[in-house]
């Protein structure tokens, strides 16, 4: 070969490298916690469905406005000769990361999957009578009578290659719950933006973007690399990112976000969230063991949980806690649900007199002593919530001991039912009430309830909740809501707080807006 050529050759080559070094980028993220796990069926948690939304995908996502698109499907529609049927068209030509097509197979099985005993999602698919191939490119999901909002119901509800998952033994979802670990929860194979590179669990997630997928010129893709960090300690995390070790934190903490703000080359970017944070109590069984009452449950009194509920001082909460960065609430529903009204959110009159009454009037004027779980990880400030809530109840005679722990350990305790008093944070992916009815208030059963720890149970409010799933007239629909939402806030079930207030902290090169939901997805990122 002539110099000429090598020359021209080193030069060409030159060009190409710098080319790529423009246009890749890596991102370094970090967050107070670290997904659960791997299974996309196996836990129903933002921060889990935040690292599954970028390696695999459901028919339909959110958008980082809130705007439902297409995503496995490119159209959906109610048959009109059948109006329990909702057929979606599936996108061609896509592949998993280890090159197996996407057909309707993979819909079948992922949803049948996600409907196990084991999957933290069933509750989105009680409608579902049965899923059904018609086409490779074609499937129908047939409800119990016509669900308008079927398709609400599906932007986290991850598709799996129905072959790789057989293959692998993980045909169920893992049963986190009760601590079992399978192939699926530190293996994937999805179909989206971005592939799994390495994994330490609560250390470092690395990926990779997908050369493959089938968005690369649908999205900006402008993120070639994500390195994932979790990192528990507000100052350790904020510190990362005035280092300049992490681009990208999800969590700024509200005592620092002057700092961050005002930092040379960084700035927060702010939205309200889709997510309400609440204290729930055991209200059912006859006698606690968490209490020192013998033979008494005090929960179960409502007037104790009515007191409670006046004890918490939510403005100073905001004041002092959040710094500003909450919205003071009476129901567990943030804003974006409909149901929602002004009167259910505002914040009840009532007061450490008034609430010390109603203590005396319940038999409790020397109060009790209760234990409250709380997570360190998961909410923004969760453990200085559940420390001011603490000297909240002091004040009507409730001695509350915190057991502060991180998530992984306390929401099993939610799930097995194995808690009395706990913090439980709730976004609403599908914007509608019956997503907080059929996980938070209907009776648990095989597919439903699966997180109302409360004990509560009412028949006809379960029929109500059942009903919204195939109630068409939507004025008749929006009627059955506000009263299950009557009978919610009179049983007093839960402890309402705030909804979030969501702080992303970012360098000043990166061009990306708060998603409602919490939810970055990284395909739509880009740098100026």
């Amino acid at each position: 070969m002539s110099g000429k050529l090598l020359n021209t050759v080193a030069m060409g080559l030159a060009l190409a490298l710098g080319a790529t070094q423009v246009s890749a980028e890596t991102l370094n993220w970090a967050r107070a916690g670290d997904s659960l796990t791997l299974d996309p069926h196996a836990q129903n948690e933002g921060p889990t469905h935040t690292l599954a939304h970028q390696i695999y995908e459901p028919l339909l996502q959110r958008d980082m406005t809130g705007q439902i698109i297409p995503a496995l499907a490119t159209g959906w529609e109610a048959l009109e000769d059948n109006p329990n049927v909702w057929r979606f068209t599936l996108r061609e030509g896509v592949k998993f990361h280890n090159g197996n097509d996407f057909t309707a197979d993979d819909v079948v099985y992922s949803m049948e999957r996600a409907m196990m005993p084991t999957s933290a999602m069933k509750e989105l698919l009680t409608s579902v009578k049965e899923v059904r191939k018609v086409d490779d490119l074609t499937v129908d999901f047939e409800t119990n009578g016509p669900n308008p909002l079927l398709v609400n119901n599906l932007t986290n509800l991850f598709i799996m290659d129905s072959d790789w998952t057989e293959e692998n033994d993980i045909g169920a979802p893992q049963d986190i719950a009760n601590g079992e670990t399978t192939f699926a929860a530190s293996n994937t194979n999805g179909t989206g933006a971005f592939v799994l590179d390495s994994r330490a669990v609560d250390e470092k997630t690395v990926l990779k973007q997908n050369p493959d997928y089938w968005g690369m010129d649908e999205f900006p893709m402008e993120v070639t690399e994500i390195v994932y960090t979790p990192i528990q300690s507000a100052a350790t995390r904020v510190a990362a990112l005035l280092s300049g070790e992490v681009d990208f934190i999800q969590d700024v903490p509200v005592q620092d976000l002057k700092r961050v703000d005002e930092a040379d080359g960084l700035k927060v970017v702010k939205a309200a969230q889709n997510r309400v944070i609440f204290f729930g109590m055991n209200t059912a069984a006859d006698d606690i063991e968490s209490d020192d009452v013998e033979g008494k449950n005090p929960f179960a009194d409502v007037r104790v949980r009515r007191a409670m509920n006046m004890a918490i001082n939510r403005d100073a909460i905001q004041r002092v806690v959040m710094r500003g960065q909450s919205d003071p609430t009476n129901v567990i529903m943030p804003p974006f649900v409909n149901g929602w009204t002004e009167e259910l959110n505002a914040v009840q009159p009532g007061g450490i007199e008034a609430a010390q009454k109603m203590m005396e009037e319940a038999g409790y004027a020397d109060g009790f002593t209760a234990t409250l779980d709380c997570p360190n990880d998961r909410y923004v400030n969760d453990e200085a919530i559940c420390q001011a809530v603490v000297g909240m109840l002091g004040r009507i005679g409730i001695t509350v001991n915190l057991d502060s722990k991180p998530k992984a350990q306390h929401f099993p305790l939610i799930q097995n039912k194995t808690t009395d008093f706990y913090m439980l944070g709730w976004g609403v992916p599908t914007f509608d009430s019956h997503y907080i009815f059929n996980f938070l208030v209907h009776t648990t059963t095989d597919d439903r309830g699966s997180w109302n720890n409360t004990g509560f149970s009412d028949a006809d409010v379960d029929a109500m909740i059942v009903s919204l799933e195939s109630e068409t007239d939507l004025d008749a629909r929006d009627a059955t809501i506000a009263d299950i939402w009557a009978a919610v806030q009179e049983a007093q079930i839960y402890l309402p707080v705030h909804n979030q207030v969501l702080n992303w902290g970012m360098k000043d090169g990166i061009d990306f807006d708060v998603q409602p939901e919490d939810q970055p997805h990284f395909k739509f990122m880009t740098f100026n």
